[in-house]
């Protein structure tokens, strides 16, 4: 061998070492920032892992129906499953079904009379969870007042909230007790309980696990008449809902976000008490000035997140089915042309596809 070819192979051999370690090093660069590095069920293997922003839109301030979110946020959960959620803060000027069909949030809390009407008006969101298995709705009176049930309704002044199924549902009620089912109904600025403890409206229809307790621990004495008692089908409030683009374009985010949730309400149903102190401890500060407020509630809600030995979130038919031709049934459900909606597809209302299996 020359001399010349010494020299160069001195050279190059070097040059091609240096070349083949920045490359491998580059290469493993690329994967961690690709999250190639990610074990199962979310957990890391030393490689970082991007995390995809996931909006909750919420139906009222954070409460005891959100509390298996509040869980999940607390442990970490979400960000396990490759999530940052960032919950928006409820508006009374724009519901989440609205900022979920319209794409401003990926997902949100609503219930299934807001997912009928979105469906007669073109809207469509879709249920992916219920977080109660049965309704806990009730219409309520003052103890005081002598209205002990339904039928003592007629006639009196309800403290309306403006959804268009509205005076029929309560006035299916009273008629299921034998009343005419007649009463006045006012739609207020005030908190509806406020409304009633003052005098202003007669009867509320309210969550047992929430205004009822509240009104019990402010030795409030109500009367409490369960809606699903007085002949109206059990159905799915709140409920979590997504929308047809997000299916469509996000269904593993869907599965992640769902995998991280369920988890929450799972751990909610078997420790009530630490659950609730998660959401006191995550919600913004100053959302509970009664913590035992959401002690109580907890307690309540905790074994109806789901029946005895049944999986949290599952959505059966006969409440897709029977609730919703209800609500049709009154005849106040209508389309963008303000034509009455008689039938729906209800099993495109809700789906179980994005709950862990």
């Amino acid at each position: 061998m020359s001399n010349k070819t010494r020299l160069l192979l001195s050279i190059v051999i070097p040059l091609l070492v240096i070349v083949v370690v920045v490359g491998a090093f580059l290469w493993q660069q690329h994967l961690s920032s690709a999250g190639g590095g990610a074990g199962p069920a979310g957990t890391s293997t030393g490689t970082a892992r991007s995390l995809t922003t996931v909006k909750l839109a919420l139906d009222w301030t954070p409460n005891t129906n959100h509390t298996g979110i509040y869980v999940a946020l607390a442990q970490g959960w979400y960000a396990q499953e490759g999530i940052r959620l960032e919950i928006l803060p409820f508006s009374s000027n724009v519901s989440p079904d609205v900022l979920v069909s319209t794409g401003k949030a990926d997902v949100g809390i609503s219930s299934t009379e807001g997912v009928v009407t979105d469906a007669a008006l073109g809207q469509p969101v879709i249920s992916i969870a219920a977080i109660i298995q049965h309704n806990t709705s009730a219409l309520v009176t003052l103890a005081k007042s002598g209205l002990k049930r339904p039928r003592d309704l007629d006639g009196k002044v309800y403290a309306a909230f403006g959804a268009p199924y509205e005076t029929a549902v309560v006035s299916a009620i009273i008629k299921h007790d034998g009343g005419k089912g007649v009463f006045r109904s006012v739609t207020l600025d005030v908190d509806s309980m406020q409304a009633l403890e003052t005098g202003r409206v007669d009867f509320v229809w309210v969550f047992e696990g929430w205004e009822v307790i509240q009104a019990q621990r402010q030795g409030v004495q109500l009367n409490v008449f369960p809606v699903t008692r007085y002949g109206i089908p059990d159905y799915y409030t709140p409920t979590i809902i997504t929308g047809p683009r997000q299916i469509k374009e996000e269904p593993d985010v869907l599965r992640r976000f769902m995998a991280a949730t369920a988890r929450g309400y799972e751990y909610a149903r078997q420790h009530p008490r630490e659950a609730a102190q998660m959401l006191l401890n995550t919600a913004p500060k100053g959302t509970f000035p009664d913590p035992g407020l959401v002690y109580a509630s907890q307690e309540f809600l905790s074994p109806r997140y789901a029946d005895p030995g049944r999986q949290w979130g599952w959505q059966d038919a006969a409440p897709w089915h029977g609730y919703p031709q209800f609500i049709l049934d009154t005849g106040q459900i209508k389309n963008n042309a303000g034509q009455v909606v008689r039938t729906l597809n209800f099993d495109s209302l809700y789906t179980n596809v994005f709950l862990p299996h």
